[in-house]
């Protein structure tokens, strides 16, 4: 029989208390750790946590600015916003968006050829931002999307100001236009401030001031769900919401004269030409024209392909701009330079006559080359000359100096580069030279200079270029009697913030020189003489 054992309620005791003690120990580390997590989460990283909930109910909207308005000199309205309503799709609210961009399509608010485009740009945009597929509806496109509305979740109708020309192509290549963003624009922009605007400058003014029209972009917070929908503003809450009002961009007062504008285009109406007036005293450009034009509101509104491809593939170009880029031989618009070029150099004295038979022979060489004139001019000085175009009279001038001091004298008169206008674009046209040539030919035989070639130049044709912008300001340097001005299309800018209107002072440059003060006179006179003169080539 095994022995019995006695319990030891002593020991037992002791056990259950260390037992106990170690339990609480447990339950006390336990209960500090929770408390400093507590803690933790609400008082150390209260503001954290704050920031991250309000995220998560609150979205930051952009308020786009009011671009600023383009005046003309006397301060009547070329470029202003008009209200008008826009579609636009938020993708995270929509079910599939190749289905939602077909059913558009269907309505025929959007063309189908537009379709990857908008797709691209839906894919290019943050989450929740509302992207624009129509710019401007029509109050009958208006009407047909309300009556199906409930079929396109996620699209919206909304109010916007968009660019309004109320003269339509009046002006346009100096005005320019606005069009949709692109991915293009996207990488010469600051795009962080374009944040809900939709519209940017493409061409003329409206490009290259885009930083004074632009504006500054306010924004709201708005209360939404989970859907990214916004709800009611109500009670304590819709006090505590931020809203940053934009600032609008400043407005531009042109150079340009809006009448003397009309009257040129008239002018040149059902022609493919171009025209500049310009201010000899400061630059100022009066008139800016090229003709045909088009109406920059088919771009405010968004063009479809169709009619994108219809403007770019007419054969008259109405988007190129023949002031700014066209280059052209000069012809007798060159003669009155050339003559000062003869003064300057000694070749000829203004009273030296010259008698003109019709046509120009250079010794040793068979061909002559003929005066506009068959039976020519008889006797001339420089006055006539010019009075009556005498093509014989600048063939020899020009002979007699050689296409480097040809080429020396004029580029004082702004040929052969660019004016420094500000809008962008322009071209140089080529004011030849011996080194031109070396530099623009590759054959040996083609980089040679041959007296010939200096004959042609004389009177502006062979390989002598330029562009209206160019003879204008080389004719207004010349009626200043070598003072130049650069070419501007901006004389003032008013603040949108203060009111105040800022005068931007005329650019000069370096002056066209002539020995003899007498040598402007000449050529003044002599092309006073063409509207004037019994002789005139204008009579």
């Amino acid at each position: 029989m095994p022995p019995v054992r006695i319990k030891d309620h002593h020991a037992e005791k002791r056990l259950f208390e260390q037992r106990a003690i170690a339990a609480a120990v447990i339950m006390v580390l336990a209960l500090g750790a929770v408390l400093t997590r507590l803690v933790w989460l609400q008082v150390v990283q209260y503001d954290h946590f704050v920031e991250l909930s309000q995220g998560n109910r609150i979205r930051i909207e952009p308020i786009p600015p009011n671009r600023g308005l383009i005046l003309d000199r006397n301060g009547l309205p070329l470029a202003t916003n008009a209200p008008s309503y826009q579609l636009e799709l938020t993708r995270e609210q929509v079910g599939n968006v190749d289905e939602t961009l077909n059913g558009l399509a269907e309505l025929g608010l959007i063309e189908r050829a537009d379709i990857p485009t908008i797709k691209k740009d839906i894919g290019t945009r943050r989450s929740f931002d509302a992207v624009p597929v129509k710019l401007q509806l029509t109050e009958e496109e208006l009407a047909r999307f309300a009556a199906r509305r409930h079929q396109f979740p996620g699209v919206e109708i909304r109010p916007r100001l968009t660019r309004y020309y109320p003269l339509g192509n009046t002006g346009v290549h100096a005005i320019g236009y606005v069009g949709a963003i692109s991915e293009d624009d996207k990488k010469r922009l600051d795009i962080e401030k374009y944040a809900g605007t939709t519209l940017t400058g493409k061409t003329g003014i409206e490009r290259a001031y885009e930083a004074e029209l632009h504006g500054r972009t306010g924004y709201q917070q708005l209360l939404v769900n989970a859907q990214g929908r916004s709800v009611e503003r109500i009670g304590t809450e819709a006090a505590a919401l931020e809203r940053h009002e934009p600032l609008a961009g400043n407005d531009l007062y042109l150079t340009i004269d809006q009448r003397v504008q009309q009257a040129a285009e008239e002018a040149l109406r059902g022609q493919r030409a171009a025209a500049v007036a310009i201010d000899p005293a400061n630059g100022d450009i009066i008139a800016f024209v090229s003709t045909p034009g088009f109406d920059p509101n088919l771009f405010a509104r968004g063009l479809t392909r169709s009619e994108y491809l219809a403007l770019t593939e007419d054969p008259n170009r109405p988007m190129y701009d023949r002031a700014l880029r066209g280059v052209y031989p000069p012809g007798s618009t060159v003669k009155p330079l050339m003559a000062l070029a003869a003064l300057e150099y000694g070749i000829v004295l203004p009273s030296e006559t010259r008698f003109c038979r019709g046509q120009w022979r250079m010794p040793n060489v068979r061909r002559p080359w003929r005066d506009w004139r068959p039976g020519g001019h008889g006797s001339v000085d420089m006055r006539k000359a010019l009075a009556t175009s005498c093509d014989v009279y600048f063939y020899d001038i020009a002979n007699l100096m050689g296409i480097d001091r040809i080429h020396d004298y004029l580029y004082q008169f702004g040929l052969g580069q660019q004016t420094g206008i500000d809008i962008g674009g322009e071209r140089e046209g080529i004011l030849p030279s011996t080194e031109w040539k070396r530099r623009a030919f590759k054959r040996p035989e083609a980089k040679m200079w041959y007296p010939g070639d200096t004959i042609s130049v004389g009177i502006g044709q062979g390989y002598m270029t330029a562009t209206p912008l160019q003879l204008a300001h080389a004719t207004a340097t010349l009626a200043m009697h070598g003072k130049r001005f650069k070419p501007r299309l901006v004389r003032a800018i008013r603040s949108a913030q203060t009111g105040e209107i800022r005068e931007l002072p005329p650019v000069a440059l370096p002056s066209a020189k002539a020995k003899d003060p007498e040598a402007w006179e000449v050529a003044i006179g002599g092309m006073y003489d063409v509207m004037n003169a019994p002789y005139g080539t204008a009579r």
